[in-house]
């Protein structure tokens, strides 16, 4: 009776009880790791429950066990060896309620035998797929495998398949594991009948910073032609201010002869870190520093959007001699030819 009560609870009452039931010490240390949002509704589900009996807490506990261990097995050898593993384990009706309650709470993504396979491979199957069925296989692979598939597709269709990726929003589960069954010749289930989020900006800025900078060019390029809204607004979630470090310093020379040193740069180091800040002064003459820290200090308590756009305006600056030639951006492949 009591264990019908445990499957009734909500995620949040089941994460509520386990803190409870791991004490304050361990569960101060858990909440550190937790989004500010989420601690507020936690700590006000664990201010409600004036007691928890012991049964209770024992399921709680054994259920989050179960799924901790579904977990190393889904990261080692991915849902089929898991699978396998639990049901040895567990059984098969166990195994089954295990990994359901995983699939939906910890979001396991499809095609995540694909993610283990080689990057040539998987471009052979693709090559003659849709640009919509390559935008959303993509989406599920890592930035990297998708970047290096990107860079070998035709130009005409990488630009077709990033514009995809871009303006994708949400994908039904039905057609996500038909693509999946014939890429990877198995069904992986997929929990629920909400709709998987892939693909968006966020995917495509990732994939984008992982490519060459020849296919980067040809596909922003032909971007800013078709959809130049959404062109500059991948340029400008390609660069973000802290990935300033990154610069060289010749580059970081070259961009502060541009900067605007009076209102932008003091309004732009406004509380960054303290290695953003150095990365400016190293590259700059000590009075320079002292200058600009005394007038980050007259500044005072500045609005947030006040120094995100400042911020921004450097941004843009930096992509604009990107682009003319006169400074590098680093890429994470560090494949950049200097000459």
């Amino acid at each position: 009776m009591m264990s019908a009560y445990v499957a009734d609870l909500s995620g949040r009452e089941k994460a509520a009880i386990l803190l409870i039931t791991l004490g304050p010490d361990l569960s101060a240390q858990v909440m550190r790791h937790l989004r500010e949002e989420d601690i507020d509704v936690l700590t006000l589900e664990i201010a409600s429950r004036r007691k928890v009996e012991q049964e209770v807490k024992d399921r709680v506990l054994e259920e989050f066990n179960e799924m901790c261990i579904a977990q190393e097995y889904l990261e080692e050898g991915g849902i089929e060896y898991a699978k396998r593993l639990l049901e040895k384990a567990l059984g098969p009706e166990q195994a089954q309620t295990v990994l359901r309650r995983l699939t939906s709470s910890l979001q396991v993504k499809p095609f995540d035998t694909v993610r283990k396979s080689d990057g040539s491979q998987i471009l052979n199957f693709l090559e003659s797929e849709s640009p919509q069925t390559i935008a959303l296989v993509l989406s599920y692979l890592t930035p990297s495998q998708s970047a290096s598939i990107l860079a070998s597709l035709e130009p005409d269709l990488q630009v077709e398949v990033a514009r995809r990726i871009s303006l994708m929003d949400r994908t039904s589960p039905d057609v996500v594991k038909e693509i999946e069954r014939i890429l990877e010749r198995k069904v992986l289930s997929l929990v629920g009948q909400d709709y998987t989020q892939a693909g968006g900006l966020p995917t495509i800025v990732d994939i984008l910073n992982n490519v060459d900078r020849q296919t980067e060019r040809t596909i922003l390029g032909a971007l800013e032609m078709e959809a130049p809204e959404l062109a500059e607004e991948i340029k400008r979630r390609m660069f973000l201010f802290e990935d300033i470090i990154y610069l060289d310093d010749r580059s970081m020379q070259r961009l502060l002869r541009d900067v605007d040193l009076t209102r932008d740069l003091p309004l732009a180091l406004k509380n960054v870190s303290e290695d953003v800040a150095n990365k400016f002064f190293r590259n700059m003459s000590s009075r320079a520093v002292e200058t600009l820290k005394e007038s980050i200090d007259y500044l005072g308590p500045v609005r947030l959007r006040d120094v995100e756009e400042a911020q921004q305006r450097i941004v843009a600056l930096i992509r604009r001699l990107e682009e003319q030639g006169e400074i590098i951006i680093g890429r994470g492949g560090g494949d950049e030819i200097i000459v």
